[in-house]
C-alpha cells in the first residue's frame, strides 16, 4: 500500500475533525449579559423567593405566573375578566409585555373601570400586549412584532433600557415562565 497516500488521507481526516474544533474554540462566546436572565431596574422589586418570585414564575404558565406576582395583580384580574387565562396558559413560545399595577394606575379610574367592564375592548388591549413568538433581550434593540390582536409593536433601546412603541419602558425583562417570556412594562399599550 502506498504509505504516502495513506499518510495524506490521515492528515486530511485529522484536518476535517480539527478545523471545526479549533473554530469552535476560537468562536466568540456569549457574554455574561447575554445569558444573565432577567434585566432591568424593576427586577429588584420582584420577590426574591416564594409566590411571585422569578423562580416561582418560571415554573408556571404565564397567566398563572402573573397572578402570583403582586406587581401584576391588576393585569391578572384583567386577564381573568377578559376570559384569557386558558388562552394564555395554553399558548406556546409567546411573549407578554405585562403592565404593572402602576401602569394601570396611570389610566384615570373612570376610564379603567369602563375598560374593565367592556370585555371586547379589554380583550383587544390585552392581546395587543402579546406577541406570538419568543422575544428576548437580543431581539429588542430594533424590533417589530405582530401581536395576537393583529397590530404591531415596535421595540428600541440598548443595554438594559428598552422602549415599546416609544412610550412604555421595560422595567424587568426576560422573565421566564413555563410557556412565555415576560417583559414587565410601566405603561399600558393601546392598539391603534
Amino acid at each position: 500500500m502506498n504509505t504516502s497516500l495513506t499518510r495524506r488521507r490521515v492528515v486530511a481526516a485529522f484536518a476535517v475533525v480539527a478545523l471545526p474544533l479549533s473554530l469552535g474554540v476560537m468562536a466568540p462566546q456569549a457574554s455574561a449579559t447575554d445569558r444573565d436572565g432577567p434585566f432591568g431596574p424593576g427586577c429588584a422589586s420582584v420577590p426574591k423567593n416564594g409566590a411571585g418570585s422569578l423562580d416561582d414564575m418560571a415554573d408556571d404558565p404565564v397567566a398563572t405566573a402573573a397572578s402570583n406576582n403582586p406587581a401584576l395583580s391588576t393585569l391578572a384580574s384583567a386577564v381573568k375578566q377578559a376570559g384569557l387565562v386558558d388562552t394564555l396558559n395554553s399558548a406556546e413560545n409567546i411573549t407578554v409585555f405585562a403592565p404593572t399595577n402602576d401602569a394601570f394606575a396611570k389610566i384615570p379610574k373612570a376610564d379603567l373601570d369602563k375598560l374593565l367592564a367592556d370585555r371586547a375592548m379589554l380583550t383587544k388591549i390585552l392581546t395587543y400586549h402579546v406577541a406570538g413568538q419568543a422575544i428576548d433581550k437580543a431581539d429588542l434593540a430594533d424590533g417589530s412584532f405582530k401581536t395576537l390582536e393583529g397590530g404591531t409593536l415596535t421595540t428600541s433601546g440598548s443595554g438594559d433600557a428598552y422602549k415599546i412603541n416609544g412610550t412604555a419602558s421595560i422595567v424587568c425583562g426576560d422573565v421566564p415562565t413555563s410557556n412565555a417570556t415576560v417583559h414587565i412594562i410601566d405603561t399600558v399599550l393601546m392598539p391603534k
